[in-house]
């Protein structure tokens, strides 16, 4: 009994190791962190295309999570960080084009034609 308890013991130290993951821990583990800073201009791109390449460059990371959360209690103002996009410090699904959206007129439904 005595050395299940210490097997239980061991796993949660083990655990409570692999959450308290530091934060310069998981920036070197980061996939867009190649050491030169040349990945900087996609993820803080105003290009629709730009963020959706970052976006998609994110799902693959392992410590996405880890990203994302901490760019949350920063308050990141703006970027994609955890493959979210975040404008005005809010996460938003998608950017839309600048200017106006275009106009789009309402479909009517035509009068019937009245037989005499």
């Amino acid at each position: 009994m005595f050395a299940i308890n210490q097997l239980i013991n061991e796993a949660e130290d083990e655990f409570d190791a692999l959450d308290q993951v530091g934060e310069p821990d998981w920036q070197a583990l980061a996939r867009c962190n190649d050491g030169t800073g040349a990945m900087v201009e996609l993820f803080f791109s105003e290009q629709l295309d730009d963020i959706a390449a970052a976006k998609s460059f994110c799902q693959e990371c392992d410590v996405k999570d880890h990203c994302l959360a901490a760019a949350l209690d920063r308050r990141e103002p703006w970027g994609v960080w955890g493959g979210e996009l975040f404008v005005n410090g809010k996460v938003v699904a998608q950017k839309r084009k600048r200017g106006r959206p275009p106009k789009v007129r309402p479909e009517t439904e035509q009068p019937a034609a009245q037989s005499a």
